[in-house]
């Protein structure tokens, strides 16, 4: 068989990135360009911003995705993108940027939806991945647990009803005084405090024991903080951000397992940006051990957003025969499995 190389590009938010994928799963190139710097002066994200440096840098992350790769337009065998969900005016630039080349290049379009990367990651590091199997996505805009039937075939076990743990950790992260990004910095306080010292409350879901509610984690959070500061009692920061953070993890690896066990599922990945937290790849490996259940989970350059998964879920869909055409918009509020 003749070797496919994708082109993927992803900038659904604050990375612009662009990656040349070779037959799904080997990495040719990935080049992320992100704005993380800029917006820690404003405590997150400003979507035009984030959409004026897309349009800055795109042209340069797939320019330096072919040399990087050691090839050409003419060596792409299609382009793959993502067009939801995402920031719309940050989606625009990418699917601009693909269109454009797909239209000169007379090369196939393929959308991309944002969540079907992440799930990706998880192919190109682990050749032996096959489906079917059970992952669970934890992003700053997005809590899924998910069965992976087939490529590209998904079903949605559970769903956060309200803030995502990303958003969570954002939330919780600025109010104690660390900024942003909040995941990586909750993370690292975290590792000096006592994951015990508060108790903080577990949300379960009435109807779906395995849908998400970190909503009320996040207000029990600020509520500490608004009453130690009324009665002018110290915040010892790591012991807050570690017991916040082991509540996190225990509604985040309960359900996982719990799927796993109930369904009789021997195969466990883990993907999106929260998928770097150290205690919850921790704690998900010593489960994933003593219930006899293999886990998976991507280096974390492949968790944060970039063009790799996107092109690795692209070959995929190019394999399955989907193709778009120039109609192909942004689609902000894309759900899992819609097209």
């Amino acid at each position: 068989m003749n070797n496919i190389n994708i082109l993927g590009i992803e900038s659904s938010c604050d990375e612009t990135a662009a990656a040349v994928i070779r037959n799904g799963r080997e990495v040719l190139s990935n080049i992320i360009s992100s704005q993380i710097a800029i917006h820690t002066e404003y405590g997150g994200v400003v979507p035009e911003i984030a959409s004026r440096k897309h349009l800055e840098k795109i042209d340069d992350v797939v320019s330096l995705a072919l040399k990087e790769a050691d090839c050409t337009f003419d060596d792409i065998d299609a382009i793959a993108v993502t067009y939801g969900p995402g920031l719309v005016g940050a989606l625009l630039v990418g699917v601009a940027e693909a269109k454009a080349l797909s239209y000169a290049l007379n090369k196939p379009l393929i959308g991309v939806h944002h969540i079907e990367g992440h799930i990706s990651a998880n192919y190109i590091e682990n050749k032996d991945l096959e489906p079917p199997f059970a992952c669970l996505i934890v992003s700053g805009g997005h809590t899924h647990l998910v069965m992976v039937e087939d490529y590209g075939k998904y079903e949605i076990v559970g769903r956060s009803r309200d803030d995502a743990a990303g958003e969570a950790f954002d939330k919780v992260a600025r109010a104690v005084g660390l900024g942003y990004p909040g995941g990586p910095k909750v993370d690292n306080a975290a590792r000096t405090g006592d994951p015990h010292a508060i108790e903080f409350p577990r949300g379960v879901v009435a109807g779906n024991p395995y849908d998400f509610s970190f909503s009320g984690i996040k207000s029990a959070v600020l509520n500490h903080i608004n009453k130690a500061k009324m009665t002018g009692a110290e915040i010892n920061i790591p012991d807050l951000c570690a017991s916040f953070q082991e509540a996190v993890t225990d509604s985040l690896v309960s359900r996982a397992i719990g799927l796993c066990r109930e369904r009789g599922i021997k195969k466990l990945a883990i993907a999106g940006g929260v998928a770097s937290n150290s205690h919850i790849r921790s704690r998900l490996e010593s489960e994933c051990a003593e219930n006899g259940i293999r886990f998976y989970r991507p280096s974390p350059v492949l968790c944060t957003d970039n063009a790799a998964m996107i092109g690795c879920a692209g070959y995929y869909e190019y394999l399955r025969g989907r193709r778009d055409g120039l109609e192909l918009n942004a689609c902000p509020n894309l759900k899992l499995g819609e097209r």
